[in-house]
């Protein structure tokens, strides 16, 4: 049996804020488009929706990022203020070439470190980055 991730997805409040930070980690975005009608809230269990989406795709093309901002219905929780042990989704990791310049970058769309860059062992230097709106991603670059 063959699996492949088609994609991650993310709920936003700004999809303009989430684009443009998404973007300057290195994701293209390949397209936008409104998700509406009783079909999607037969697949998501929310009845009649309007979710407006950004697909953004990594630059080798294998990877894809859903940002979906909800219209209708509202939203009914907020896992961002989350700690890093809560169950469910944690975040996305992603691989950078040079991980200082990525954060650098990063910090004009007011990203921040959570708590420090580490080295592990002579392997990855890593961090977790909280991102605009709180949203959590992990940066790793690789050594040697």
């Amino acid at each position: 049996m063959t699996v492949t991730m088609s994609n991650v997805g993310i709920v936003v409040e700004d999809l303009g804020v989430a684009i443009d930070f998404f973007q300057e980690l290195g994701l293209e975005l390949e397209g936008r488009a409104m998700v509406a009608g009783e079909w999607a809230g037969r697949v998501t269990g929310l009845g009649d929706q309007r979710v407006e989406i950004a697909m953004m795709r990594t630059p080798d093309g294998h990877s894809r990022l859903e940002l979906s901002r909800f219209l209708e219905p509202e939203v009914v929780a907020d896992h961002r203020t989350a700690p890093v042990n809560a169950l469910g989704y944690l975040r996305v990791m992603f691989q950078v070439d040079d991980l200082d310049d990525t954060l650098e970058r990063l910090r004009k769309h007011g990203a921040r470190v959570v708590d420090e860059v580490v080295r592990y062992e002579d392997v990855y230097r890593l961090c977790y980055v909280r991102g605009p709106e709180g949203l959590l991603i992990g940066l790793a670059e690789e050594l040697g």
